[in-house]
């Protein structure tokens, strides 16, 4: 609805549609997810990468995750979208998507997050936005200049499924009462989560939407630097339905301080957010983008969704993550997560130039 050639009717419904997701988002939170994290996909497959044992930090099964995989095999199915494609560089997508979880980390969200903290008032987020469209313009240089993920191609249609298989037998193990890590169903103990049903029920929502409309927040920054600016607009009014619904539920609040699940340091959030619109950009797609490429099928995606949970777990594992300020304590970056953002920073655009001088010397 956002992508490839549609009328203007077409596309004002996706607005609407965007506008209806973020209140959606809100009323997760609502419901009981984390302050304003109604969908996070960096966050989301850290969480699970802790209930699979991968590292130490947050452990909890997040249905918000298999129902967006599951809403968008859905809508590929409805729309007969052939369920099957791969080919792209994975290798490079995996450790792009590997530096996306460890950047989300220190600024504490991954893109959709930094939306909902905007949507929730969260000034910290606002003051940092800039370095996440910086990020999005840096790629968008290189991609102008040759740079390019590779394409894919369709594939036999059991590989597009294995993905969201994947996904859904994580989900149904957690169901069964199989013993992984974090509170089990039903439990009311351990991080903060929406009931099970209703999460799952309104990720598969989520994930529809997102499917039916091509939504990325990556996609969003990157149309401000070339119109037509429709998926700027529609990022806006999830934005602006997050922002309504928070305000009804009491869960806006206008201020630096007191922001659930974030720190103040503005150098450190804006240096984290250049690194995620980056390789947001040079992957093709912000986290949750991934989740919903993997469950329409895109094999590549779900190689980057690895990523993403081995990011968040190294970066719990070798203390880059950062830690989120309370009434007592600033929080704010770790050292270790400072040097590992300008190391990244300048491993991602090294390869990134590398490719685009490649290609460019290929060029007759």
């Amino acid at each position: 609805m956002l992508r490839g050639d549609q009328s203007n009717r077409t596309r004002w419904l996706a607005v609407l549609l965007l506008l209806a997701l973020g209140g959606l988002a809100a009323g997760l939170v609502a419901l009981g997810n984390p302050g304003n994290m109604g969908v996070c996909g960096a966050c989301f497959l850290r969480d699970l990468g802790g209930a699979l044992g991968l590292h130490d930090g947050p452990a909890i099964v997040r249905p918000e995750v298999t129902g967006l995989a599951v809403g968008a095999l859905l809508w590929s199915l409805h729309k007969r979208r052939h369920i099957g494609r791969s080919g792209s560089f994975a290798v490079a997508r995996f450790l792009l998507c590997v530096a996306m979880a460890i950047g989300a980390m220190v600024f504490l969200g991954c893109p959709f997050r930094l939306l909902q903290r905007l949507g929730g008032g969260d000034l910290n987020a606002w003051l940092a936005l800039p370095g996440f469209v910086l990020g999005v313009g840096l790629a968008r240089q290189c991609e102008t200049r040759g740079y390019s993920l590779g394409k894919t191609q369709e594939v036999p249609t059991p590989i597009g499924l294995l993905g969201p298989l994947m996904f859904v037998a994580v989900l149904a193990a957690f169901a069964l009462g199989i013993d992984l890590g974090g509170p089990g169903p039903g439990d009311r103990t351990g991080p903060a989560h929406a009931p099970w049903w209703l999460a799952a029920s309104i990720g598969t929502v989520v994930g529809t939407v997102l499917s039916a409309t091509g939504l990325c927040a990556i996609s969003g920054a990157r149309s401000l630097f070339a119109g037509p600016r429709w998926m700027a607009l529609a990022t806006l009014a999830f934005v602006g339905g997050y922002a309504l619904l928070a305000l009804i539920t009491g869960r806006f609040h206008c201020a630096f301080a007191s922001q659930p699940i974030a720190h103040g340091d503005w150098l450190w959030n804006t240096l984290a957010l250049v690194l995620v619109g980056m390789c947001g950009a040079f992957a093709g797609g912000c986290p949750v983008r991934q989740i919903v490429m993997a469950g329409e099928g895109n094999g590549d995606a779900f190689v980057g969704c690895a990523g993403l949970v081995v990011g968040g777990a190294l970066a719990h594992s070798l203390q880059l993550a950062s830690t989120p300020a309370t009434a007592q304590l600033p929080g704010g970056p770790t050292s270790s997560g400072q040097i590992a953002v300008v190391v990244l920073l300048l491993a991602v655009l090294g390869y990134a130039l590398a490719i685009t001088n490649r290609t460019r010397s290929q060029q007759p």
